[in-house]
């Protein structure tokens, strides 16, 4: 599903890479998390994958990246919107629209699904994450846990084959956010698709197949684990 070759990326100007040759794949349905200390390159992994660097970053990227089989390095993030979706930590300062429902239609809108697989497609999604009986309410009035079950069910609502989520339950309480890491499983398992998820905390390895840890840009280690 997704392949790393020779992956470097550094900001023009800077020291030294903040990707430093990656190498590694990810087969289609697992769930991996990307851990390392902070400045490591954790976020900036998954901005090369959605096409948020280097376009939006600046910055110079070379080596290869492909998904399902598609060269991506350098795409525009739109021109992944159907094959990657991207979960951030502060879903509020991504959303576009009013209401929840408005913000689920958003991107099917841009895609030019029609009418009918809109609302169907809104329907399923809020009901997987669990926000179906707020459809018409302001995005403004959930809180925190509910908005990123939004930001979920909007990164899923285009059956993207990858999911990207960054560090998506750091404003969030231990509940909430225990919460927010079985959802993440509930979806791995009923929507088919990689996972790529970005920690600080490397305890939570037992939710994934796989723990991918990066060290001043570099992959100190990859191991593999038993999902409980």
């Amino acid at each position: 599903m997704i392949r790393f070759t020779g992956v470097t990326f550094g900001y023009e100007h800077a020291e030294s890479s903040v990707i430093r040759r990656a190498n590694f794949q990810v087969s289609r349905g697992e769930f991996v998390l990307v851990c390392g200390p902070t400045g490591s390159g954790k976020s900036t992994l998954l901005k090369l994958l959605n096409g948020l660097a280097p376009n939006f970053t600046g910055g110079v990227l070379s080596g290869s990246i492909t998904i399902d089989g598609e060269e991506v390095l350098g795409k525009k993030p739109q021109e992944l919107a159907e094959l990657v979706g991207y979960v951030n930590q502060q879903p509020e300062g991504s959303f576009v629209a009013d209401t929840v429902g408005e913000e689920l239609a958003y991107g099917l809108e841009q895609l030019g699904f029609e009418p009918a697989e809109m609302e169907k497609r809104v329907a399923k999604y809020a009901a997987l994450v669990g926000v179906e009986t707020l459809i018409e309410q302001p995005l403004a009035a959930l809180s925190g846990g509910q908005q990123q079950r939004v930001a979920i069910a909007r990164a899923l609502i285009t059956q993207p084959a990858l999911l990207l989520a960054d560090e998506p339950t750091g404003n969030l309480d231990t509940q909430t956010a225990a919460e927010m890491f079985e959802l993440f499983r509930k979806v791995h398992r009923e929507h088919d698709c990689a996972v790529l998820l970005v920690t600080h905390d490397p305890r939570l390895s037992a939710t994934c197949d796989r723990t991918i840890n990066l060290v001043d840009g570099r992959i100190q280690s990859d191991s593999k684990h038993e999902m409980e």
